[in-house]
């Protein structure tokens, strides 16, 4: 249907008229690159939450107390040493462990900042393990380190939150009490999870000694195997130590995958919404598109003429303008995902030197293909209704029009 002097023909035709095809181009191309930024952002956030969610942390359960502020900021809903207690001996579970998270003052000669302190128990290192960081530099903490402090990763670098870098066997004062520095975390990407400090239980007490200290979550490792039946335990035995009916928890247990689940469902949601917004772009190009077909096909109805007097079939015709359509596309979806793509590595280095390096963007070979792929058949699409009418032309009609 399509031979190559039709292609020589079209492509010759598209050139003849290269405002109008930019334009047609410009309005396909700019939905293309929207929707290839959205999907390799949200491709990359499917990438880190699939990290988290590594094998490690299948077997964990988490228990958290119900409040508007942060885990173990809301003195409102606690967790205790008893619900711990009553944790651990919930059947099916391993071990459990508590971890205290408190707002802590850091300072550095004259610059104050605040940040999250996090204890752990080096004997049961669960909560490490779910949130899959490991050490960067120097050592993790161990039973005996009081007075010593692991710092996260942004610590290291000058500037990123004090003016001068710390290093291991240095000191960093919290809460206006001088602690060694031993080791520091890995990168997160994330500001917050970036500057966190990590002390030992027992630490976390001395900093705070005339606090009623609770436990901002509870991590227990259980047998992944039966995690839903141990869940549905955790949760009775604690409302009956509680005192609680059913449905009036202040609290709640989760597996980490249903946790994951649920990120990842509110990412669904989100990325799904905002590709909602660029297909309908997307349509509005299309729209352009069969608006331009169509009056290409009005401007050249006696050059439609004239080829069918000369022996013209109705699907060379049809191919003609079906090729042009398709071509249009074509050329937006390359320059879409061209444009898409260097959007999206500048938009991750200007991230990363904000310290947001976990929203990495994703680039599958699919997303390029599948972007082109879909610009070509929109372009298609849209002109075929032209191009079919272009066929059906009569060529008396077509000679006799002005």
């Amino acid at each position: 249907m399509i031979g190559e002097e039709i292609i020589k023909y079209s492509l010759k035709n598209l050139w003849k008229r290269k405002g109008r095809s930019f334009l047609t181009i410009l309005s396909i191309f700019a939905g293309i690159a929207t929707i290839f930024i959205f999907i390799s952002f949200g491709l990359g956030l499917y990438n880190y939450i699939g990290e988290i969610a590594s094998g490690s942390s299948v077997d964990k359960v988490i228990v958290q107390a119900k409040g508007m502020a942060a885990p173990g900021l809301d003195t409102t809903f606690k967790l205790t040493d008893k619900d711990l207690e009553v944790i651990e001996k919930t059947l099916g579970v391993h071990e459990a462990v508590g971890s205290y998270t408190k707002a802590a003052e850091v300072k550095q000669g004259k610059k104050t900042i605040y940040t999250y302190l996090i204890s752990i128990d080096p004997q049961k290192p669960i909560i490490l393990d779910i949130s899959n960081i490991g050490i960067e530099t120097g050592r993790n903490l161990k039973k005996t380190d009081k007075g010593k402090v692991v710092l996260g990763y942004n610590y290291m670098i000058a500037d990123k939150i004090f003016p001068k870098a710390y290093e291991i066997n240095g000191k960093i004062n919290v809460q206006g009490k001088d602690l060694d520095i031993i080791g520091f975390m890995e990168s997160v990407g994330s500001p917050q999870d970036d500057a966190q400090i990590y002390v030992i239980n027992d630490e976390i007490k001395e900093l705070y000694p005339n606090e009623s200290l609770s436990y901002g979550w509870i991590v227990a490792r259980v047998d992944k195997n039966d995690i839903n039946n141990i869940v549905d335990r955790i949760e009775k035995n604690l409302r009956k130590e509680r005192g609680l009916e059913e449905g009036k928890e202040d609290f709640f247990v989760q597996s980490f995958q249903d946790l994951i689940d649920t990120y990842s469902t509110v990412l669904n949601i989100v990325i799904g919404f905002i590709i909602l917004i660029a297909l309908i772009s997307v349509i509005v190009s299309a729209i352009n598109t069969v608006n331009t077909m169509v009056t290409s096909v009005l401007e050249r109805t006696k050059e439609i003429g004239v080829m069918k007097a000369i022996g013209a079939r109705d699907s060379e015709i049809f191919g003609l303008f079906l090729f042009e359509s398709s071509f249009l596309g074509f050329v937006a979806g390359v320059i879409g995902v061209i444009l898409g793509y260097v959007i999206t590595f500048i938009a991750w280095q200007v991230l990363v030197s904000f310290g947001w390096g976990f929203l990495k963007p994703a680039y599958p070979i699919e997303l390029f293909i599948g972007c082109i792929v879909f610009a070509t058949l929109t372009g298609a699409v849209s002109g075929a209704i032209p191009a079919y009418g272009a066929a059906k032309i009569r060529p008396a009609d077509t000679l006799r029009y002005e």
